[in-house]
């Protein structure tokens, strides 16, 4: 038994705006139905005493401290604008 139909890749190909042919739908719903078959022998593992992880390796992030620094004065930010006002970067509109 078919865990998708070719009406459900059809649909799913309308909702992505792709084009698919039939004998591509035949072909993608044969390899979706293969992937979710593969997907569904994970259901068949023990995970009783697995915890949760969202990586395979014990690993963090190592981030360097913040360390507060000089950084541009507003007027060297703005020096090479070509159009400023009232300490701001002047851009056309974009929405009326």
């Amino acid at each position: 038994m078919s865990r998708i139909t070719k009406e459900e890749v059809k649909h799913v190909a309308k909702l992505a705006r792709l084009s698919v042919t039939e004998e591509d739908a035949d072909m993608f719903t044969k390899q979706l139905d293969d992937i979710i078959g593969y997907a569904e022998q994970l259901n068949e593992l023990d995970t009783e005493n697995v915890e949760p992880t969202t990586h395979v390796l014990d690993m963090k992030n190592i981030l360097r401290e913040d360390v507060k620094k000089e950084w541009l004065t507003n007027e060297e930010a703005l020096k090479n604008t070509p159009d400023k006002q009232n300490g701001l970067i002047k851009v056309p509109a974009v929405l009326e």
